[in-house]
């Protein structure tokens, strides 16, 4: 039986959520502050310089192989890209950068991967009710998963391969979806980044604050996000998925 919003059970996961996100929050502080993360950044950064354009193609092209690993550090990378590129620069290396390995993982689930993407999707109870939703509402559906923290990106980006969405749909939806959580985790990398310099103290403070309250903005967008997609049919439980009656890779190919 789905729980209710309001039921403990609801509440005790948004709470647990809650107490990891302050715990990660809090580790990365203490690895910006007791770790030479300074250093580290100043050196990449000097790197990167040096490099011109092709530094910048080279942390781009990281992003994407790590992206198309299935729970590969991309979140980790979004922070570093922050903390590296700055706000504005580092929002578009990394949005270009999610879109091409997210696009990739779309189209080698198509096709070269199709088969391990299927094993991918019959491990996933909620991947029926993705591959039903999608076939009634197409892009919504893409871009309400893009918001929510339902399906972790490295993976969903595989199983969407499988459903029966457009690939321009797919590729517009993610792109302008995932742009806010990708500006919320860049803004918060460079907080982090001006934290671990020598950059004046109350700047820190405001650039710091700012910075959480934007990942707590992004995490409240992905709760509403994740009801919606609740509502269009795309719950947990073996049991949706066979009622169902779509087989793991069942989506269409080519769209529709």
């Amino acid at each position: 039986m789905t729980e209710t919003a309001n039921s403990p059970g609801s509440r005790s996961a948004t709470i647990l959520r809650v107490v990891v996100a302050l715990v990660v929050i809090g580790g990365l502080f203490a690895l910006f502050r007791f770790l030479p993360v300074s250093a580290w950044i100043d050196a990449f950064k000097a790197w990167v310089a040096g490099q011109g354009g092709l530094g910048v193609a080279a942390f781009a092209l990281a992003y994407v192989g790590v992206s198309l690993v299935p729970g590969g550090p991309a979140a980790v990378m979004t922070l570093a890209g922050g903390a590296v590129f700055g706000f504005v620069t580092g929002t578009i290396v990394i949005s270009l950068a999610s879109t091409l390995g997210a696009t990739l993982a779309f189209l080698l689930a198509r096709t070269v991967l199709r088969e391990r993407a299927s094993r991918m999707a019959a491990s996933s109870p909620r991947f029926a009710g993705l591959n039903r939703a999608i076939e009634k509402e197409g892009g919504k559906i893409v871009a309400l998963v893009r918001l929510s923290p339902l399906f972790p990106f490295t993976v969903v980006n595989y199983l969407f391969g499988l459903t029966p969405v457009r690939p321009l749909v797919f590729v517009l939806a993610s792109w302008i979806a995932m742009l806010p959580g990708t500006a919320a985790y860049v803004y918060f990398g460079a907080a982090l980044g001006d934290a671990a310099t020598g950059a004046d103290p109350v700047q820190k403070a405001i650039r710091l604050v700012l910075g959480v309250a934007a990942i707590v903005a992004t995490a409240f967008i992905a709760r509403f996000a994740a009801k919606a997609i609740r509502a269009a049919g795309v719950e947990s439980g073996e049991d949706q998925a066979g009622a169902a009656g779509i087989a793991p890779g069942a989506g269409g190919g080519s769209g529709s």
